[in-house]
This record gives structure tokens, C-alpha cells and sequence, in this order.
């Protein structure tokens, strides 16, 4: 057992998660795959990605492999077929989907992680009009969420805002200077700009709606590795939503062994992250009204072009997690 395995095995070790016993009972199918591949991104709200190899490895899977893959490149890596299963924003899903890639969406995983951060001159959102705003790159995660936003107050993203592309710690620094008029963070970014006491919270959406009742970053997987693969599917899928639910029962263990694995340096950030953003929420938010929702607003911002329910019909395979839910009884 390697080191990461050990750790992940110990923290699950008395863990409450209701999803019951692996499905490697005598009446349970065949895995059609002993092996998974899964993406390790730069992400600290991906943390179930990090805790679910030993999850994985309970189901029978006997060989797990992380690729290393930049955040903005996760979606093309799926599609190629170097990677099987992965966390993706969900808004950023729609756009791949809407490009032709071939991607199946099987759970929404948690909600809030991203938070809104202005300068003092911007007090809504319907303030950003005209505003200067960095973004890692054009049609990234956060680009494409921020977007979302704005034409859900009826800005136009594409004439209505000056984007530019900085990385992650340049875009702090111009907010902290007042040089750009928004940033939106996601986790650890929220945490470190709120001690440092930089700009001001414009929007949580872990608790702001209409933000609070959809999925940010939900669990997607290769259409082909899906239809070759349904057992593999269906016990990787509650292998992920074990360790989402990890996040919600222990999650001071879960931080030790997120910083103990490498994936995070700082302890107090991540638990912050774990405390705050709903790792729970797979349980009672439907995965389609969220991708219905960020569509909608996508479309008519002119960041998709087909119709948001084709998009849902062709790309969101729910199937495996009601079967889930139904075990359940939720």
C-alpha cells in the first residue's frame, strides 16, 4: 500500500456515509475495467477527487492513476480518452458539450465555491458594466461562471466588460490595487483575499441566491468510457460521492490528509473551504435544473449556441445516480 493509500484508507476508517457497502456482493455485475484514471488539477474544491482512490479501490478497482492536467485543459484531456472521470465546472461543461466533445455528466457534486470580490465603487453586480476584469483565460471556469452572472443582470459579457487574462496571483495584486474592479476566486484565492482584507465579498454563492441553488462543479466522465463501462460507471460514481460526503463528516481529518497528501499546503484553508462550500448538496439539487439555468443564461450571452435542453439530453446521463438515490431511498 502506498502512502497516499494508506492515508486515504485511514481517514475513511469510521466514516458515516450512507451509500452502503461496495457492490462486489456475489449478485453484483462483473467490472468490466479493474483500472480508472482521474485528473489531479490545481483545485482545492476538487478535494473528493483527491480522497477517492481508496473509495475506487473498496468498489474492486485495482489500479487508480492521477494525470496531472492544468484546470483550463481538463474537459479536452477527458475527451481524448487520457483521463476516464473528473470534476468540471458546470457552466464550462455546457460550452465543451455545446463544442461537439464527448462528455456524459453523471452527479452534481457540491455548490459555493466560488465567491465574487469587488472594489468599493462596485456594490451589485449590475455595477459591472464597463468594469475591467481578469480571468486566468478566455472561456476558463471562472470566465465562463462570471458571464453567467452578468447576463443573469442583463450585462452582455462579450461588449459590456473589459476582459483581460492574468494569472491567478497577478489579478489578486491588481485588486488589491484597485487597478481591475472584480475577481472571481475559487478556493484557496476566497480565503487568502478575506484575510488579507482585500476588496469586498460582492457575492457568496455558497449562500447567495439564486447562485446557492445551482451546481458550480459536478462529475463528468467519457461518453465512450460510460457505454463500455456502466458497472465501472455506477461504483466509480458512488466511490465520488462518498468522498464527497467525507468532506461534510470529518472534515478536519479530511484537511490533515489533504495537506499530508501534497495537494495543499496551508491546513486553515482548506478546512475553510470544506466548512464552506456544500459538499452535501448531490443529495437535493437536481443536476439538470443547474445546467438548465447557467444554459440559459450562457445562450443568451452568446457563449452557446444550441438550445439548453438538447444540450441536457445528449450530455447528462442521471440514470446511475437514481439508481444511487433510490437505495437510499431520497
Amino acid at each position: 500500500m502506498s502512502r497516499r493509500d494508506f492515508l486515504q484508507a485511514s481517514l475513511a476508517i469510521g466514516a458515516t456515509s450512507l451509500l452502503g457497502t461496495p457492490g462486489t456482493s456475489a449478485a453484483a455485475p462483473e467490472l468490466e475495467t479493474k483500472t480508472i484514471t482521474l485528473m489531479e488539477c490545481p483545485a482545492m474544491c476538487l478535494v473528493p477527487q483527491y480522497l477517492v482512490s481508496h473509495f475506487l479501490r473498496a468498489e474492486g478497482f485495482e489500479e487508480v492513476r492521477y494525470v496531472k492536467i492544468l484546470e483550463n485543459y481538463v474537459a479536452a484531456q477527458l475527451a481524448n480518452g487520457n483521463a476516464d472521470l473528473t470534476m468540471d465546472a458546470a457552466g464550462a461543461f455546457l460550452r465543451h458539450l455545446d463544442n461537439g466533445l464527448p462528455l456524459i455528466a453523471l452527479s452534481g457534486v457540491h455548490l459555493g465555491c466560488y465567491e465574487l470580490f469587488a472594489t468599493s465603487r462596485i456594490r451589485a453586480i449590475r455595477d459591472l458594466r464597463g468594469a475591467t476584469i481578469p480571468v486566468s483565460m478566455m472561456h476558463s471556469a471562472e470566465h465562463v461562471f462570471l458571464s453567467s452572472m452578468l447576463a443573469y443582470v442583463g450585462i452582455d459579457p462579450r461588449k459590456d466588460v473589459h476582459w483581460i487574462v492574468r494569472p491567478p496571483s497577478e489579478s489578486m495584486q491588481l485588486l488589491a490595487e484597485e487597478k481591475v474592479d472584480a475577481y472571481l476566486a475559487f478556493p484557496p484565492e476566497p480565503q487568502m483575499l478575506r484575510d488579507r482584507k482585500i476588496a469586498r465579498v460582492l457575492v457568496r454563492t455558497a449562500i447567495d441566491r439564486p447562485w446557492c441553488d445551482y451546481y458550480c462543479c459536478i462529475l463528468t466522465a467519457n461518453r465512450s468510457f460510460v457505454k463500455r463501462n456502466p458497472e465501472a460507471t455506477r461504483r466509480s460514481l458512488r466511490a465520488f460521492l462518498k468522498a464527497a460526503d467525507l468532506c461534510v463528516e470529518r472534515p478536519a481529518h479530511v484537511a490533515n490528509t489533504v495537506v499530508d497528501l501534497g495537494f495543499a499546503t496551508n491546513h486553515d484553508y482548506v478546512l475553510r473551504t470544506l466548512k464552506e462550500v456544500r459538499f452535501d448538496a448531490w443529495r437535493t439539487h437536481a443536476l439538470e435544473d443547474s445546467l438548465r439555468f447557467h444554459g440559459l443564461r450562457l445562450r443568451e450571452a452568446g457563449m452557446i449556441r444550441s438550445n439548453p435542453a438538447s444540450l441536457i439530453e445528449q450530455g447528462v446521463n442521471t440514470s446511475f445516480l437514481a439508481d444511487l438515490k433510490k437505495a437510499l431511498k431520497t
